[in-house]
């Protein structure tokens, strides 16, 4: 095998949970070869490289190195391409930090009401249609 799809190579290179994920990372945009913005069907080989758009503005580079047929194991797929992503300054591993922090603490109220909120609602309706 010379080529391959590059939403086939993403998703068994373990850099996207699934194939579908992988295609609609392209078609937004997130996905470049060779400087170039891809499509999901864009064939890569060796040699390429790809840039992916991570979140908080991050980007990831890397040079495919192989190619593989079906899925294999995550520790045999990172031999698949070479990370050439520099390490994230202490600064960005520090904002990174606090915006985990942030996100945690913020989502500490459940979307539903409970039993207790349930309640006081019913008597607030009761309460105004008198």
């Amino acid at each position: 095998m010379e080529t391959q799809r590059l939403d086939v190579w993403l998703d068994i290179t373990c850099l996207f949970r699934t194939r579908s994920e992988a295609q609609k990372a392209c078609r937004t945009g997130r996905v470049s070869v060779n400087g170039q913005p891809a499509k999901p069907n864009r064939e890569v080989r060796a040699g390429d490289q790809v840039v992916v758009s991570r979140p908080f503005g991050r980007k990831q580079s890397l040079v495919v190195r192989g190619l593989a047929e079906k899925h294999i194991a995550k520790a045999e797929a990172r031999a698949l391409y070479e990370d050439r992503t520099p390490p994230p300054s202490p600064e960005e591993v520090e904002m990174r930090r606090l915006e985990r922090l942030a996100r945690a603490l913020s989502g500490t109220r459940p979307a539903t009401p409970d039993k207790r909120e349930r309640r006081r609602i019913r008597k607030l309706k009761e309460g105004s249609e008198r």
